[in-house]
């Protein structure tokens, strides 16, 4: 992680998955498995998709719980390369900024999965001084929980 000048944080983190990219593409463009890899400590849940299919311009609305606070987040898929990438961008939501990079990389008869996260809290300096531990805290903890329930579903390398 690091933070720049305006109070923004990348999260990274990379996990190989021993299936094909193909496959590995699919399980994540579906937007019904966003719930069974997200930690149930969140209360996440689906409530609409714009397109039948995910493709560029999709919206999604979410739900979800943040320590206990109900929350609504609307994100678009500003970017889509199939079997390749996509980028989800929050539109309305808890952050000041949430731009999530998914990117897909056929490696060694498996696939090289890369997240990546740019975020930002609202009130700049204050909302880091105030809330950015906890929250880089959890974002970490998200995807850690995230890479197990991964590994428990395709396997471990």
């Amino acid at each position: 992680m690091y933070l720049n000048m305006r109070y923004e944080k990348r999260f990274r983190s990379e996990t190989w998955i021993p299936k094909p990219v193909e496959e590995v593409f699919s399980f994540f463009s579906d937007a019904k498995n966003l719930e069974k890899i997200t930690p149930p400590f969140l209360n996440f849940k689906v409530l609409s998709q714009s397109t039948e299919k995910i493709q560029e311009g999709t919206i999604f609305d979410y739900q979800l719980k943040v320590r206990g606070i109900p929350l609504k987040w609307r994100s678009r898929i500003q970017d889509w390369a199939r079997n390749q990438h996509f980028v989800d961008t929050q539109l309305k939501g808890p952050y000041a900024k949430w731009v999530h990079l998914h990117k897909f990389i056929s490696e060694d008869g498996g696939t090289r999965m890369i997240d990546q996260v740019d975020y930002a809290l609202p009130l700049g300096l204050l909302g880091r001084i105030a809330a950015g531990w906890y929250v880089d805290r959890d974002v970490k903890k998200i995807f850690e929980y995230r890479e197990k329930v991964i590994h428990d579903y395709f396997g471990k390398a």
